[in-house]
């Protein structure tokens, strides 16, 4: 099931490429328009809709990074007997072995949460004082409580759960579903990236291409202002003049790649046609006049600001910006667009733990509640997947940087285990899945890889990960290189 053309495909193309009668353009034109290289007409058009290859239950996906690693022992995973053992030592053999950013080990201690954790739903799923609105989304959700990765500093991590391996140059799961499914927006690109608070340490390689084409990328949109940056057209070029040049540059553009067929030639000439069209669309996307106040009110976009927001995730109107983030990802669902990313930057608690984080969730426990309340209203949820995930967990230990216990009141970087929260999509909600230890240091029930939740997720666009790859550099290269299978549990 690779998704790239065989050697014997190559060879077949040049052979044709090279035949003087027309039968061989001919020839040459039905297998391009095979490999979608070419749409019904003219048009090259890489994103063009593909049918999955296995029953998919999930088209679309919302997927939300806190990037930083929020504390799964503050929001997800109540651990009363932490809380017990509250300043105490840790057996030394629960440190051996173990690599820290900062924690000294010396000095370390044991540090129980201040959160109060409820059950909510009638699954009666058990979270934090500090997310009161997904409480009441309960029964649509899945708490995987059992997850752990690899990496355990930020960059690494977040490369790792975007597209599956801690290093550059690999495509993010956006890009892998553009590539494997194209798209149903025709005036928006099929991946599109929206952000709030400070940029996360990731950046761009959170949502490349790597070596797919470049059609494939996460688009950044803003929420206020022009939607993409340098999108429309300067002063004195009328849309008449652009289009007159657009498509003389196309003309170029295919004559070439009827020459070299290079896919990057295709995904240029998509990437102009789809800009042009993208000058109408994407003012009218972020225009949210037409939203109800009920709607807006919902979302927590007209909120009051927390009068203090010099966090670290904060600022004088992120609260606003995510949840308009969160509306404007619903309206690009609408929309057709494949996969859409936010990114809110940084839940990275290594001090001031209990205000900073408070401030984080407050911002986000009210929109994305409603986003799936949302969904699920309009008919919507059954076939979007969302999806919140931060890179890994923080530490059962105060971080105690400089040797000093007394310093920070924050938790370290903790791969060992983390949880997500998951809805839609042909997930099975109202329940919890895995277990940590008695103070949350790692699963001991269900463990769940990340590269088993890529796997996962896959299964629900209808791929096989073991099957969906690309060939670069000779090999064939997944999502799931390093491994991965489908944990059925967390299927509908």
């Amino acid at each position: 099931m690779r998704f790239e053309e065989s050697i014997w495909d190559q060879t077949r193309r040049h052979f044709l490429t090279s035949t003087a009668s027309g039968l061989g353009a001919a020839a040459l034109a039905s297998l391009l328009q095979q490999d979608r290289l070419l749409g019904d007409g003219p048009s090259v058009d890489p994103l063009a809709p593909k049918p999955s290859p296995l029953p998919a239950k999930a088209k679309q996906c919302i997927f939300i990074l806190p990037a930083g690693a929020p504390s799964h022992l503050d929001l997800f995973d109540p651990k009363p007997k932490l809380r017990e053992l509250h300043g105490e030592k840790p057996p030394a053999s629960l440190l051996e072995n173990v690599r820290f950013a900062f924690v000294k080990k010396e000095t370390a201690v044991l540090a129980g949460s201040a959160r109060e954790f409820t059950k909510h739903g009638e699954c009666g799923m058990e979270l934090s004082d500090f997310l009161p609105h997904l409480g009441g989304c309960a029964d649509d959700l899945c708490l995987v409580r059992s997850m752990h990765t690899d990496a355990f500093n930020h960059h690494p991590a977040q490369l790792m759960l975007c597209s599956g391996v801690p290093r550059f140059g690999r495509p993010s799961m956006g890009s892998w579903l553009n590539y494997g499914l194209g798209s149903e927006a025709n005036d928006l690109p099929g991946y599109v990236v929206l952000t709030a608070g400070r940029g996360s340490s990731g950046g761009v390689s959170n949502w490349s291409s790597g070596f797919l084409p470049s059609t494939y990328e996460g688009v950044v949109f803003r929420s206020e202002g022009e939607p993409v940056l340098n999108l429309n057209n300067p002063p004195g070029i009328d849309r008449d003049v652009q289009q007159q040049g657009l498509e003389t540059l196309s003309k170029l553009n295919r004559r070439r790649f009827e020459q070299v067929q290079d896919p990057e030639i295709a995904s240029r000439i998509s990437s102009y046609e789809l800009a042009f069209r993208m000058q109408a669309a994407a003012p009218e996307l972020v225009d949210l006049s037409d939203e109800t106040q009920e709607t807006l009110d919902a979302y927590g976009v007209t909120r009051k600001e927390p009068e203090k927001f010099d966090f670290r995730g904060g600022g004088a109107n992120v609260y606003k910006q995510f949840a308009t983030n969160c509306v404007l990802a619903r309206r690009m669902i609408e929309r057709g667009v494949r996969f859409v990313t936010l990114v809110h930057a940084s839940w990275d608690h290594h001090s001031n733990i209990d205000e900073e984080l408070g401030y984080n969730a407050g911002m986000a426990d009210q929109p994305i509640a409603a986003l799936i309340k949302d969904l699920k209203q309009r008919g919507l949820l059954d076939s979007t997947l969302v999806v919140f995930a931060g890179e890994f967990g923080r530490t059962p230990l105060w971080e105690n940087r400089g040797g000093n216990q007394s310093n920070v009141v924050g938790r370290d970087h903790h791969p060992s285990a983390f949880s997500v929260v998951m809805a839609g999509g042909g997930i099975k909600g109202g329940q919890v899945y895995g277990e940590t230890d008695e103070i949350g240091w790692s699963p001991v029930k269900d463990p769940v890889h990340v590269n088993d939740f890529h796997a996962t997720i896959l299964h629900l666009f209808g791929f096989d990960h073991l099957r969906f790859t690309h060939k670069f550099k000779g090999l064939e290269v997944r999502l799931t290189d390093q491994g991965g299978k489908v944990i059925q549990p967390l299927l509908a």
